[in-house]
């Protein structure tokens, strides 16, 4: 049981693990974007029908990520140009996401895709235990593995990483560099989108083989939280979305085992200890905010 649930683990959190990171790198530039439920709606939806389409699926995650990119393109534009509200923004591109993605996959319900299936590692998923665990996944959980020790690198020990955290907590330091923070906000954005996009490409092309109507279920919603969760650290954001995906794989084995548990109940679990995890760090005062998103509370631009 153990095995199973922390493979689940890892197969059901992938997907909120790449919407993590992306908005990580977003809200260390100063901009929230609760759109990213929208962004990787509209990544599954486009992945899954590039993929039919093609027969594919390394050009549905390319068609996916890029769609996730043109939606939080929209959040961009309204939050650093026009000067939007960036939580009621996000809300809307997040409810657009739903929209548009209902609408135009309607006609992929009931579609069959040759997606990604799990490729075990020679030699690796052999070893007891943490074969099955760790080198027993589809090609994108093993790029996410390796896309959070990248990010961490580029953000704590590059030039880049300096220029984006700089972003989200000193601009005049910026300004005085001959650097455009609101550029800088632009590409982590942007970035964002597209990571979002490649989540929702894992959860219909890799994990669930399927497209089905708001099949996310809030997984973006819960990335945003986990990046506070994290304090705004890769390592950690990846943890908190292996703990969300270990709480539904855990409500699955429960299912299974025919315990006499509303499955109301078990379905709540994962968000339920999502809140518990936010509620014990803010309590313990360890997140770090970044200087320029308190400006989204206070109603000053970020830009």
């Amino acid at each position: 049981m153990i095995t199973d649930i922390l493979t689940g683990a890892i197969r059901s959190g992938t997907s909120v693990m790449y919407a993590s990171q992306g908005e990580l790198i977003s809200e260390r530039a100063g901009v929230i974007n609760l759109g990213t439920e929208g962004s990787m709606l509209c990544g599954a939806l486009g992945g899954f029908a590039v993929t039919v389409w093609t027969g594919n699926p390394w050009l549905g995650t390319l068609a996916g990520g890029l769609c996730g990119l043109l939606i939080s393109l929209i959040h961009a534009f309204l939050v650093l140009t026009c000067g939007a509200n960036q939580l009621a923004t996000g809300l809307t591109i997040m409810f657009f996401g739903m929209g548009i993605t209902s609408f135009f996959g309607r006609g992929f319900v009931s579609e069959q895709i040759v997606g990604f299936n799990p490729v075990p590692i020679p030699l690796l998923s052999d070893i007891p235990f943490l074969g099955k665990v760790l080198f027993n996944h589809d090609p994108l959980t093993y790029l996410s593995f390796l896309l959070v020790p990248l990010l961490w690198y580029v953000l704590f020990r590059t030039r880049l990483g300096v220029i984006l955290r700089a972003t989200g907590e000193r601009e005049d330091v910026l300004f005085a560099s001959g650097l455009n923070p609101q550029l800088i906000r632009y590409a982590a954005v942007l970035a964002g989108g597209f990571l979002a996009g490649i989540g929702g490409v894992q959860l219909s092309v890799a994990f669930t083989h399927s497209w089905v109507e708001n099949m996310v279920q809030g997984r973006g919603v819960v990335a945003v939280a986990l990046v506070i969760f994290a304090s705004w650290l890769p390592f950690r954001a990846m943890l908190g979305a292996y703990l969300f995906g270990a709480a539904q794989a855990l409500q699955l084995t429960v299912q299974q085992t025919g315990l006499a548990i509303s499955p109301f109940f078990l379905f709540m679990v994962p968000y339920l200890l999502t809140l518990a995890a936010l509620y014990v760090v803010e309590r313990k005062k360890r997140s770090q905010t970044p200087e320029a998103l308190s400006k989204v509370f206070t109603g000053t631009s970020a830009g």
